[in-house]
């Protein structure tokens, strides 16, 4: 069985790397091919190019290499045509996979798997309907996506959300970990300002005069910050001068993996930007205040093509309002920080809808890369 497979960013190469698993547990006669990162090609993949040529994101990013990525949208449709694959499974980054799968599909009778639905329930619904052109059959993270899927026109599966089977640190290395940052046996806040350059910088600020509010009653609460390898050289400067003392958790440290589990364990809530981030909290039974704020033009966008009242997955999921939101206009220092120290006092609120979550979404079930292994094989 050939399995042609393309990856553009980190998410989907550990998207990709549990399904590769998945399909080896299932079928002995697999054979991989395509483009992956360092996870997928230690299941077996040996990737036409790095991938990391794929992970750019933004007008101003784009438009740079734009010609090379063009390039290789060409180079990888036409590898697949060459392979003759019996499925061909692109996961996530729509703007790369969906016009590699349209010149496949052009030149080829070849089923097309895509991995992650688009968020058709909070907006541009018509994204559906355009995939279904190139698109067979979609595995679905969350499990109100299949319905919507169907409806326009594609096979569709809802699998299980990766966040179910992430390690949980456990109390030798929550204990290391404050031992490590000098935490002693302080109250830790997790503070996850973004993972972008752009929303970073426009929420410090507001999440650091939130702290200032809410840390002046608390003076023994300790801030954590983990980040991500694009920004930890901007961090120090943007979280110099907040309150709690703040740790900063970044990727160049030799324990970040397990301190930064330990960290989401460990803390007694969180301060976040919008994202799946949440459900990251949710897994660590970790209560939260969610806050997200954008350029103004973007703001008024997004505002009136919205179609959901909150955009927080536990909500979402859970069918609940259970974590308090603050989005564009409402992402105000005043208006977040009576909300965080009521969840910092009561956060027993938070976690019923928590566990509801991470059950719909798979944790008492297989493993999401089997399951999504087992919808390609019951499907072809």
């Amino acid at each position: 069985m050939r399995v042609f497979l393309i990856a553009g960013e980190a998410s989907g190469d550990r998207l990709g790397a549990a399904l590769m698993a998945g399909l080896k547990a299932l079928r002995e006669d697999v054979e991989f091919t395509g483009v992956g990162g360092p996870m997928m090609q230690a299941e077996g993949l040996n990737s036409l190019f790095p991938m990391d040529e794929l992970s750019v994101m933004g007008l101003s990013e784009i438009l740079p290499k734009y010609r090379q990525l063009t390039a290789r949208i060409k180079q990888t449709a036409k590898a697949a045509i060459e392979a003759r694959p019996d499925v061909m499974i692109t996961i996530d980054s729509p703007d790369f996979c969906l016009r590699v799968a349209r010149r496949v599909k052009r030149a080829a009778d070849i089923r097309t798997v895509h991995y992650v639905a688009p968020s058709v329930w909070a907006w541009r619904s018509g994204r559906a309907r355009k995939m279904a052109q190139v698109i067979d059959h979609v595995l679905a993270l969350l499990p109100f996506e299949p319905p919507l899927m169907h409806a326009a026109g594609m096979e569709c599966d809802f699998v299980g959300h990766p966040v179910v089977s992430e390690p949980i640190a456990d109390d030798t290395q929550i204990a290391a970990m404050r031992a490590r940052h000098g935490l002693g046996q302080a109250p830790v806040l997790l503070t996850l300002p973004g993972s972008r350059r752009s929303e970073v910088t426009r929420l410090a600020p507001i999440f650091r005069e939130t702290l200032n509010r809410v840390l002046t009653n608390r003076p023994d609460t300790r801030v954590v910050v983990p980040t991500t390898a694009n920004l930890a050289a901007l961090m120090p400067d943007l979280i110099a001068d907040w309150p709690g003392d703040p740790v900063l958790l970044a990727p160049d440290q030799p324990d970040f993996t397990v301190d930064k589990r330990a960290a989401f364990k460990t803390a007694q809530g969180a301060l976040a930007a919008s994202g799946t981030v949440s459900l990251e909290l949710a897994a660590n039974d970790t209560p939260m205040v969610i806050a997200y704020d954008m350029a103004p033009l973007s703001r008024l966008i997004i505002s009136r093509m919205l179609k959901v009242d909150t955009v927080t997955l536990v909500n979402l999921v859970s069918e609940t309002r259970a974590v308090p939101e603050f989005i564009g206009k409402a992402c105000r220092a005043e208006r977040i920080a009576p909300a965080l120290a009521q969840m910092l006092d009561h956060p027993q609120a938070q976690y019923d809808a928590m566990s509801l979550t991470m059950e719909r979404l798979g944790r008492s079930g297989e493993p999401p890369g089997l399951r999504a292994a087992r919808a390609v094989l019951d499907r072809l």
